[in-house]
């Protein structure tokens, strides 16, 4: 978890304002801590959000990069506190209601939010707002994978022996797909143990991140993952060799989210970046560097990144959301068995 040297100037100048020392306390300016992911999301917020919408309001952002397990963590831990120190959380749809039911977060104002009426209906939630949706899709190499896969049992044929990988910080979403392709459901992940045990008696392998993922598709020792649309889509402007296909047992739905903490320290702030998230450039901007959908009703595609991106008439109609309330009961079974069995 990396917390920039900015934000420990923060926190001091935070615990100066608490200790009636005003000098430090005026130091701190206007701020907002934003928990988020490394990597391209965090860089997309930072050219696209940050720097030119958040900072010409006099507005400071910090950003708090972990991946989501940290995040949830330091959310849960801080519950109890006066204070917190995130302003803005952000998380995958699955992973905030978890949140939510865990009672971390505030029940938005949606009248401190000038973009709320712009949200596309079937998203809206009363404890966040959805920032980017996508599909998991199944990515593969078109130049070693000459048969174009219809599903995710696909991955189980033996010739794919060593060529399927997973991005390990998905290990909910790749037990969904194991799941499925074994006869489960999106209520019922249990069928995914034994498939992803055959799997790895198929030399599966796990990289740690998104990005080692793609290093290993465009170096080919990966032919075939399991993957959001959108990344499939920016590895592909990369220059990576890849293709997708909505898989025929199932079409998941992915939205991330951002919410407020009910502790942020700094509302204001949070509110005015949550309103920055909704903005058509900003979601624009997302279309076309990571491929993700608008969630707002007035942002237009280019057509052209918009027959990359979106899915057919039928597969929309197929498109589900998770089944929040089963993961929440059955996450950390899942998760244990992800580390302690697939991966050992």
């Amino acid at each position: 978890m990396i917390l920039s040297r900015r934000g420990t100037l923060a926190a001091g100048a935070a615990f100066a304002a608490a200790a009636g020392l005003p000098g430090l306390a005026r130091a701190q300016g206007k701020q907002v801590v934003v928990g988020t992911w490394g990597g391209d999301y965090g860089e997309l917020l930072r050219q696209n959000i940050d720097a030119p919408l958040i900072a010409p309001q006099g507005i400071e952002v910090l950003q708090d990069v972990a991946n989501a397990d940290p995040r949830k963590t330091k959310m849960l831990a801080e519950r109890q506190a006066r204070r917190g120190t995130l302003d803005v959380s952000c998380l995958s749809d699955t992973d905030m209601h978890m949140m939510s039911q865990q009672n971390t977060l505030d029940t938005l104002e949606m009248g401190r939010l000038s973009r709320s009426g712009s949200i596309v209906a079937g998203l809206r939630k009363p404890y966040a707002i959805p920032h980017i949706y996508s599909a998991l899709v199944l990515l593969y190499n078109p130049e070693k994978v000459t048969t174009p896969p219809k599903s995710f049992a696909d991955m189980w044929d033996p010739k794919y022996r060593g060529r399927v990988g997973f991005s390990d910080i998905l290990y909910s979403t790749n037990t969904f797909a194991a799941a499925v392709a074994g006869g489960g459901s999106f209520s019922d992940y249990g069928p995914g143990k034994n498939k992803l045990m055959e799997l790895r008696s198929l030399d599966a392998k796990v990289y740690p991140s998104n990005e080692a993922l793609a290093a290993a598709l465009k170096g080919e020792e990966v032919w075939m993952t399991p993957m959001w649309l959108a990344r499939g889509y920016m590895w592909q402007k990369a220059g990576i060799p890849l293709r997708h296909v909505v898989p025929s047992e199932a079409a998941y739905a992915i939205v991330f989210e951002a919410a407020i903490p009910r502790n942020s320290r700094n509302k204001d702030q949070a509110y005015t970046y949550l309103d920055a998230m909704l903005k058509p450039e900003a979601q624009t901007a997302f279309a076309d560097r990571m491929g993700y959908l608008p969630t707002v009703t007035d942002a237009r595609l280019p057509q052209e990144i918009a027959s990359r991106i979106s899915l057919s008439e039928a597969d929309q109609n197929r498109l589900r959301a998770p089944d929040y309330d089963y993961l929440l009961r059955a996450h950390s079974d899942i998760l244990d068995f992800w580390n302690k069995q697939f991966k050992a």
